[in-house]
């Protein structure tokens, strides 16, 4: 039969008490009163038959019984916490910070993301959405995503990603009530748009060469997914960017009404952070095998 184990909360304290020579600091990092420690030596002395303290006056010393169970017991503490800590402490996390705007990320980015997951499986990828410029940003990023040139950090390299376009689109239910088949049809409708992007239709009227029209109404929203929202839902039609309608043309929640008139964007630009990891470049090597994937543009 195994030996029987002396009291393992008693070996405990007498360890700490050993190392420090005092049963006040024993107390102190075990968090229990001095009479509780002297308590629990006083129990494995008694199980032992042995004395493993000279109390002497405001202090302790090891007796030579003391010093030689020290030595023995105090090592296989620690190979008792190494071995638990084996077992419970988590791998390093690895991951990757992505910073992009709310609609990139739930109009491009988020739909894809299960083909990164599946070709780099040990890597989380954490999305950051903020409508701040990268050199504005309130969190750390391994990667950003953003439009254009302006309102990044000055020690970034970009590197070139997607190009762009902004076109007419609308449910298919309701062109099939008010059918657009000219530039001069959107009149008709329920322009659609958004705060951060309400330049868009003025933008587009002149550079299809449209007056000024007045349209049967206008609705605005927050975000440019609101809008495509609500453009799936009949309520208008809106102009948004090729690089985040993609899903909705492809399943036919929206058509392009208007296919030769499209309005070049500025391109997508994207970035690694000089202290990002080499999970950031497994990311980024997985963005230009997207893009790859689709043609070199959005």
């Amino acid at each position: 039969m195994p030996a029987r184990l002396p009291p393992l909360n008693a070996i405990r304290a007498f360890v700490v008490a050993a190392r420090h020579l005092s049963f006040t600091r024993a107390a102190d990092e075990l968090c229990v009163t001095h009479s509780a420690v002297s308590r629990q030596i006083k129990t494995l002395e008694d199980y032992l038959g042995v004395a493993l303290f000279e109390r002497l006056t405001r202090q302790v010393a090891l007796t030579a019984a003391g010093q030689r169970f020290y030595a023995e017991v105090g090592g296989a503490l620690d190979r008792i916490g190494a071995a638990a800590q084996s077992f419970t402490a988590r791998p390093p996390e690895r991951a990757v910070r992505i910073n992009v705007r709310p609609s990139f990320a739930v109009r491009w980015l988020i739909p894809r993301l299960p083909s990164f997951v599946e070709r780099c499986p040990a890597i989380e990828p954490q999305v950051i959405t903020s409508t701040l410029s990268p050199d504005k940003a309130a969190d750390t990023f391994d990667v950003a995503i953003r439009r254009g040139l302006k309102g990044w950090p000055g020690d970034l390299t970009l590197q070139p990603f997607l190009e762009d376009d902004v076109h007419v689109v609308a449910a298919p239910a309701l062109l099939r009530t008010q059918p657009i088949a000219d530039i001069h049809a959107i009149r008709r409708h329920v322009l659609l748009s958004a705060k951060t992007r309400k330049e868009d239709w003025p933008d587009w009227q002149r550079f299809v060469g449209l007056a000024r029209i007045k349209p049967a109404g206008t609705l605005q929203f927050d975000h440019l997914h609101f809008v495509l929202q609500a453009a799936v839902d009949g309520l208008g039609i809106a102009l948004c960017p090729a690089s985040l309608v993609g899903n909705d043309l492809a399943t036919g929640r929206l058509v392009s009404p208007l296919p030769a008139f499209r309005m070049p964007l500025q391109r997508y630009y994207y970035c690694v952070a000089p202290s990002a990891g080499p999970e950031a470049r497994q990311f980024v090597a997985w963005l230009e095998s997207e893009l790859a994937a689709q043609g070199g543009a959005a």
